[in-house]
């Protein structure tokens, strides 16, 4: 199974201040939109997103189809393909991908030790 490109994504509390830290860390800009309080980083093959009031507790994201410079990939493994192998496995899903059969989708997920997961499919 490919799971595709890796990042974590973390809930921040300013932007701006997380931004200015991992960029002294050697992070630089790879996408997203300051103003709509969210960003992505990137350091080599690390990628962080920052995200300012869009959720609780950090995030392990993965993007099925994108690798690390979010630059398709083929082949890859769909998201609900994904889905059916994680419920053969008997691994619960918190939240399940729309019903089209194709295109942008993502589920939802969460480890033994409480850390969130997301499967996050663009196209």
């Amino acid at each position: 199974m490919k799971l595709g490109a890796f990042s974590i994504s973390l809930a921040v509390k300013d932007i701006q201040a997380s931004k200015a830290f991992y960029e002294k860390l050697g992070f630089t800009s790879l996408g997203g939109n300051i103003d709509q309080k969210w960003l992505i980083l990137k350091n080599g093959s690390a990628i962080i997103g920052l995200f300012e009031g869009m959720f609780d507790k950090n995030i392990i994201t993965f993007n099925p189809g994108w690798d690390e410079n979010a630059q398709q990939v083929d082949p890859f493994d769909d998201v609900r393909a994904i889905e059916t192998h994680l419920k053969n496995a008997g691994i619960a899903l918190t939240s399940e991908p729309i019903e089209s059969l194709t295109g942008p989708a993502h589920i939802t997920l969460t480890d033994p030790d409480g850390n969130n997961i997301l499967i996050d499919q663009h196209r």
